[in-house]
């Protein structure tokens, strides 16, 4: 199975720790986030993965070449202009599409800045079983900005800010507002239906497929351990939880 992990932020909520690194290797409990995340994609059965990158990027290449890319087979993608989530996983495309043989095999796509204990293969079977062309790892929990999802598990809407403001995709009349975890199960179709261009959110993509009708589902992960990593203080509840053995 392949994987893209999303490294190429500026991580302006990890400042001061980014100010002379890039958020991949900010560390929690002498780890760099970067080999926390290939490290648990490794374990999953992941053996070949792409990294975007953009904030000094050079350290990144330098680290992973360094640690002879973790005993796996690693590409990177340069982006000169950040591309956010949508743009830089679609100019990562060919590295989905270079072996004709394994068809529609979904991938995995991975933020950096999380840290899980979520279970990949029953989200890929899920991912498999209702023919879906993205799965959402999500959870009940509190966050700036939801996805909404109907009574079928289908992707129909956001609603971010105080004012829970909402767009919806698709107009349903049943919706539950879910927290995103940052990890995606994706079928490598999703490429020849991307007409956006440039700088854009795979969010944003997915609403669009999903008011055409195409699957893009929750998959519940209210069970499992779950942390953003996104500001210093998460990090510092991170290297707690992990003495905690939460991380186990």
């Amino acid at each position: 199975m392949k994987a893209m992990v999303l490294a190429a932020g500026l991580a302006t909520r990890l400042r001061p720790l980014t100010n002379d690194r890039p958020k991949a290797l900010v560390e929690v409990g002498g780890q760099a986030l970067l080999e926390i995340t290939l490290s648990r994609l490794k374990e999953l059965g992941v053996r070949e993965a792409i990294v975007n990158v953009h904030h000094f990027a050079d350290m990144i290449v330098d680290y992973l070449k360094m640690r002879d890319n973790f005993g796996m087979r690693i590409e990177i993608s340069h982006e000169q202009v950040l591309l956010d989530t949508g743009g830089g996983l679609k100019k990562a495309s060919w590295f989905f599409l270079e072996d004709s043989s394994k068809g529609d095999a979904p991938f995995l796509l991975h933020n950096v800045d999380v840290i899980s204990r979520i279970p990949v293969q029953p989200m890929v079977e899920f991912h498999l079983e209702r023919g879906a062309l993205a799965t959402l790892a999500v959870q009940e929990r509190k966050t700036s900005r939801y996805l909404l999802f109907d009574e079928h598990d289908q992707l129909c809407g956001w609603r971010a800010g105080k004012a829970g403001i909402a767009e919806k995709a698709v107009a349903w009349s049943t919706k539950q507002a879910l927290a995103f975890s940052g990890i995606h199960v994706i079928s490598p179709r999703i490429f020849s239906m991307m007409i956006e261009e440039g700088v854009f959110s795979i969010i944003d993509c997915y609403l669009r497929l999903a008011a055409q009708g195409e699957k893009v589902i929750d998959f519940r992960a209210d069970d499992y351990y779950w942390r953003d990593l996104g500001r210093p203080e998460n990090i510092t509840q991170a290297e707690q939880d992990l003495r905690n053995g939460m991380l186990a």
